[in-house]
């Protein structure tokens, strides 16, 4: 749920500090759910959200506009489900609910005290907003309503190694882009995301990481040293994301790799050019000989 940001939570509590909506959903989900008892450990009976195995490794899904704005919706009204039950009925708890919607998924006949508890709790409506919600993001994966279990775990572990593989070649999916990539919002003016011009899709970046990645130089001299002699040693064309692959420690230097970019094209050291819409850096002397 949504808590104020003034509130200093308890050492076991899990928090995530994003305000929107989509991931409060996401994380709601049946599929995240399903990782979560999967990878997370257990207190004697009770499953346990460990952040490193069910939070860190979690490969959220690529979802259209649309389907974002609707999980973000679903994960709204969910939210504010439960808290207007709350504030109307104060003896009425999330495990409650909770373990009354449990007994409503499987079947189970209602006593009159289950019944009593669901028209004040309205348990029914949770579960309309669940079963939704699980659809939705179903559909943001790209995955059919009819798979188990089993076949979304399978799917998950599937993407998390795709996931890994494109980091690997230089490619976050940042979470939280104005935090932990500042210096690419700052480049662009936005934070960096995939996106498509009118339906189609952008040709995809060729971005290949060397076995043993070179540490990047902390002073601009060495920087713009490693970065002319990457260019003169390996040839061909490099764009930013393909620079930055080469560097093991150069996952929040994009910003200080194209100002070395920018440097060595005005000294006349590299030149570039522009193809479908990336800028592509090349050594100048290749341009004099051609």
């Amino acid at each position: 749920m949504f808590i104020d940001s003034e509130v200093i939570p308890d050492q076991q509590i899990i928090v995530v500090p994003v305000e929107d909506a989509y991931f409060l959903g996401l994380l709601s989900s049946h599929v995240h759910v399903k990782w979560s008892l999967s990878a997370g450990g257990t207190l004697e009976d009770r499953p346990r959200y460990n952040n490193s195995v069910c939070f860190d490794p979690f490969p959220f899904p690529d979802p259209t506009p649309e389907q974002k704005q609707k999980i973000c919706d679903l994960g709204d009204r969910l939210d504010a489900h439960r808290k207007q039950v709350q504030a109307t009925h104060p003896d009425i708890t999330i495990t409650g609910m909770y373990n009354l919607l449990t007994k409503l998924r499987a079947g189970e006949p209602f006593t009159d005290k289950d019944r009593a508890y669901n028209d004040r709790a309205l348990v029914s409506t949770l579960k309309q907003i669940h079963d939704e919600l699980d659809l939705t993001v179903l559909d943001a994966y790209g995955w059919p309503h009819t798979l188990t279990d089993e076949q979304i775990l399978e799917n998950l572990v599937a993407l998390n190694a795709e996931r890994a593989e494109e980091e690997r070649n230089g490619h976050i999916r940042w979470l939280r882009p104005e935090y932990q990539a500042p210096d690419d919002v700052r480049a662009h003016g936005r934070a960096p995301q995939q996106g498509t011009l009118e339906g189609i899709a952008a040709p995809e970046e060729t971005v290949i990481a060397p076995v043993e990645q070179q540490k990047f130089p902390t002073s601009f001299k060495d920087q713009l040293a490693a970065i002319r002699d990457l260019l003169r040693t390996q040839g061909g064309e490099w764009t930013v994301a393909q620079v930055k692959a080469q560097f093991k420690n150069a996952s929040r230097k994009q910003k200080a790799i194209q100002d070395c970019l920018d440097t060595l094209t005005d000294l006349g050291v590299i030149a570039c050019h522009t193809e479908d819409g990336t800028p592509r850096w090349y050594l100048a002397d290749l341009q004099t000989a051609a």
